[in-house]
């Protein structure tokens, strides 16, 4: 069975793959959100012309050959377009085998446990500790993470002294039993970041994600080994060198790769394996409600170093418009803190049509 044609539906945000095989068989991915448009120009220049042709179902080495023959341009662009080929693949062979990518993987559908993802830096203490009770009482959500300092920021937050305004607030009024996360978005010198770190332990916060430029492998490492408390990363990484140097530098104690940034599942479960070989787990980024976050939940039931949740972000349309109307149903429904890995073939989920035909559509086919 072989690629035939590969066609991608898009906006700037984000863009879908339909890939078919030569015996009429169809599977659905998606390029990595943000500039998606650019990404599907990458996609059609740089992946579609070295994937037309190959086999739709063995295509590890398809990703591999991709990757040698595009050795001009490593980094993100490329991995994000190779998410597309990746993931829409994945789906395919779901479909034809008629099971969920998760048992593909050796894993089983069913509930996974999520925590509440706050995305909004410009919210104050009081209005992100509201609106997390309100999940944790309505939705049974039993973890949460929030922001802390400015994106970036060289050790400046949001606006002056809100840092040390919303751990406590937040931590106080979601109270004990609750795994508390916070997220500092690269913005702290090691300095800062120890101090910033020491009142999250003191304030019963677990988990502190990228504390330091992300790029510093060794500042991040100098922040671990001052804190008790868990320092994760990676979101951003996209070379597996980058990973190996986090892993022997033991910069987190927990990694979060991000399939749509890694270049899909393939490349992604081999961050896993690393980590498993060094006794870390994995946590993945999922910051959005597109495609990523549905990857996500079925790798997770899969991985025997799985962290002890998904991320699922807490935003809507108010925050993230492009988000509205993506897919039919709702496959991100929450009940008692946990979402649910569907059993129906490939990733289980219908894109919207109406989206579908309001997108931009571009065709690469075999010739």
């Amino acid at each position: 069975m072989k690629i035939a044609k590969l066609e991608t539906f898009g906006t700037e945000f984000v863009c879908f793959v339909k890939a078919t095989a030569d015996t009429g068989d169809t599977g659905w991915g998606q390029l990595s959100t943000y500039n998606a448009d650019i990404t599907a120009q990458v996609f059609h220049r740089q992946i579609a012309p070295h994937a037309l042709g190959t086999d739709a179902l063995d295509f590890d080495d398809t990703l591999r050959l991709i990757q040698e023959r595009e050795h001009k341009f490593p980094g993100s662009y490329l991995r994000r377009a190779m998410t597309g080929l990746d993931t829409a693949l994945w789906d395919l062979r779901g479909r034809l085998e008629g099971k969920p990518v998760v048992e593909l993987l050796g894993g089983r559908p069913g509930p996974l446990r999520a925590y509440a993802s706050s995305m909004k830096r410009d919210i104050t203490p009081e209005d992100e500790a509201a609106r997390f009770c309100r999940l944790r009482d309505e939705q049974g959500f039993t973890a949460f993470k929030w922001r802390v300092g400015a994106e970036c920021g060289r050790d400046r937050d949001e606006w002056p002294g809100r840092t040390e305004a919303v751990v406590p607030v937040v931590s106080r009024a979601l109270g004990e039993g609750i795994d508390k996360l916070v997220d500092g978005n690269s913005c702290y010198s090691p300095a800062r970041a120890i101090e910033v770190g020491r009142m999250l332990q003191d304030h019963g916060i677990g988990h502190f994600e990228e504390p330091c430029p992300y790029w510093e492998v060794e500042q991040t490492a100098e922040v671990r080994r001052a804190l008790s408390l868990d320092v994760a990363g990676g979101e951003q990484d996209c070379e597996l060198s980058s990973w190996q140097l986090m892993i022997q530098h033991k910069a987190v104690d927990i990694l979060q790769p991000d399939v749509m940034y890694m270049g899909g599942l393939h490349r992604t479960l081999q961050v896993a394996r690393m980590g498993h070989a060094a006794g870390l787990p994995v946590t993945p980024h999922a910051a959005n409600l597109s495609l990523v976050t549905m990857c996500t939940m079925h790798l997770l039931k899969a991985l025997p170093n799985a962290g002890k949740y998904l991320e699922l972000s807490i935003e809507g349309p108010d925050y993230y418009p492009w988000q509205d109307g993506l897919f039919l149903g709702d496959p991100y429904r929450v009940e008692g803190g946990h979402v649910t890995v569907p059993d129906a073939p490939g990733w289980g989920v219908e894109i919207n049509p109406g989206w579908l035909e309001r997108s931009t559509h571009q065709v690469s086919e075999r010739a």
